[in-house]
């Protein structure tokens, strides 16, 4: 018998059973995985509606995750400038996702460019996900900066 303990991200759960992988428990065990997948994406919905509040009082309408990232980007970025064009849009979209994979060691930060963009190198390749695992992922990440930057 043991006592397993699933790491995901940046929550801990240790499982409430003891499961014998030798006597036929599989059943158990993917029920019990199964039961804290659901329990941990329901607690990052419930943080990203906190957070979507949280925004929402201060830039007035509810940001979607494109939005936050933009925001991400251009916090990093630290452009003082009022206009982007779509271009530069995606690359702050781009800087706040780097940004935020950065904690889990997928990105470093290289520096900036002589116009004050920053550049990322990639560390290591992002696990194969389906989209709506991506989004997730994502969402975790973005939480996880918010929570870095104490906001």
């Amino acid at each position: 018998m043991i006592n397993l303990i699933y790491n995901f991200s940046n929550i801990t759960c240790k499982s409430a059973h003891l499961i014998n992988l030798n006597k036929g428990n599989n059943r158990n065990f993917i029920h019990n995985l199964t039961f804290v997948a659901m329990e941990m994406k329901e607690d990052v919905i419930n943080r990203w509606w906190k957070l979507q509040a949280k925004l929402m009082e201060t830039f007035g309408r509810k940001p979607d995750l494109e939005t936050v990232l933009y925001l991400i980007g251009i916090q990093e970025a630290g452009l003082e400038q009022n206009e982007y064009s779509k271009e530069e849009k995606q690359d702050l979209m781009h800087i706040g996702i780097c940004t935020v994979l950065s904690s889990s060691g997928y990105y470093i930060l290289n520096g900036n460019d002589e116009d004050g963009w920053p550049h990322f190198t990639q560390l290591k390749e992002l696990p194969v996900m389906n989209p709506i695992e991506q989004e997730d992922f994502i969402k975790d990440h973005v939480l996880l900066y918010f929570e870095q930057i104490n906001y």
